[in-house]
């Protein structure tokens, strides 16, 4: 199933509530781009392509619960909305773009209310279609770069619940497997929300790909062992340079796979580049909650003392110089990302830069 929709039926954007898995597979519905918002903030649904998409569907669920009748007075409740949703997560760089889509969207002039409205859910819902297709286009890339036989470490959560279907990262490691590579991944369990352990874990179930779950603090360990051969995670923005703000943890992992020669791959759609940013330094980076790090239990004991604080940033930026190639959904990326890239998104042939 898909992570999230439109329903014609209610006229409501569902999803899938990433919050419940893996013990329920609930579905959530939403009503309105309020709804949208917090279902992004407090995630619901998370993964920068699927936050892209779920904004997208989000300004036009404004545009459908409008009550207005003239388009001034829609396009204005547009933008209201579009701002609502543009503060709920800073780092991914999908967001803004999906809703800068839907705003140009919005922007067309001569349209009748009814026909905006219109034309705003084919807009979100083209972008959820070229969600799937770029995560395919982007799995074939990927794959290429599996070997069989390979032991994987993986973080966060890139599969089917971080886009609408298929993935990024562990898009490429599904299309491996389907290939007939005979691969093996450790999951990272990334905290403090287990991505890892709780949602990639529950994918490669579902695939029948052999996993195992390792502490975050474990990978230097597989990698200097020689017990992990790749390295694979998604990405949030991209600088210019080939910096990544990821989910964190992934600086750690990188450092550890770049200190015993191990390739490490991030994979992302092209829409995540974001050349107006010289390097990683200019990437805001998102500090959720310090509840998310102090609540954790034990045995139904939490594990701080009462009255500790916590720091819990979300993300870490990884240096270009850690990262061996950058795969899209035009082809793999290689340094120097400073020349490649730009030629990437100015239409250079797909393959290998």
């Amino acid at each position: 199933m898909l992570t999230l929709w439109w329903d014609d039926t209610t006229e409501t954007v569902q999803m899938i509530d990433q919050r419940a898995l893996p013990a329920r597979l609930e579905i959530l519905s939403c009503r309105d781009a309020a709804a949208v918002a917090e279902a992004i903030r407090n995630m619901t649904v998370r993964g920068a392509p699927a936050i892209g998409v779920a904004a997208a569907y989000g300004l036009a669920l404004a545009a459908w619960r409008s009550p207005a009748t003239d388009p001034a007075d829609l396009r204005a409740d547009i933008t209201q909305a579009a701002a609502l949703l543009r503060a709920t997560r800073p780092t991914a760089v999908n967001l803004a773009w999906a809703l800068d889509q839907m705003l140009r969207i919005a922007d067309t002039p001569g349209l009748t209310v009814d026909k905006l409205r219109h034309r705003l859910l084919a807009e979100a819902r083209r972008l959820a279609e070229e969600d799937i297709a770029t995560n395919r286009r982007m799995a074939e890339f990927g794959a290429a770069l599996i070997d069989d036989g390979d032991t994987i470490i993986h973080h966060c959560n890139t599969g089917s619940l971080a886009v609408v279907d298929y993935g990024t990262a562990l898009g490429a490691i599904r299309r491996a497997h389907e290939q007939g590579k005979r691969i093996f991944v450790l999951v990272d369990e990334t905290r403090p929300r287990l991505q890892g352990a709780r949602l990639t874990a529950w994918e490669l179930a579902q695939y029948g790909i052999p996993y195992a779950i390792i502490p975050d603090g474990a990978s230097g360990h597989f990698l200097r062992r020689g017990e992990a051969n790749k390295v694979f995670f998604g990405a949030d923005r991209v600088a210019a340079n080939g910096d990544v703000a990821n989910k964190i943890g992934t600086y750690m992992l990188s450092l550890a796979a770049h200190a015993n020669d191990v390739p490490v791959y991030a994979v992302m759609p092209a829409s995540t580049i974001d050349l107006s940013l010289p390097d990683g330094s200019d990437i805001p980076i998102e500090e959720r909650s310090a509840d998310e790090v102090l609540n954790l239990t034990i045995h139904g004991e939490p594990i701080a003392p009462a009255g500790a604080a916590a720091r819990n940033p979300a993300f870490d930026v990884t240096p270009h110089t850690l990262i061996t190639a950058l795969v899209t959904d035009r082809g793999v990326v290689y340094p120097p990302f400073h020349i490649h890239l730009p030629r990437l998104l100015n239409g250079a042939q797909s393959g290998s830069l």
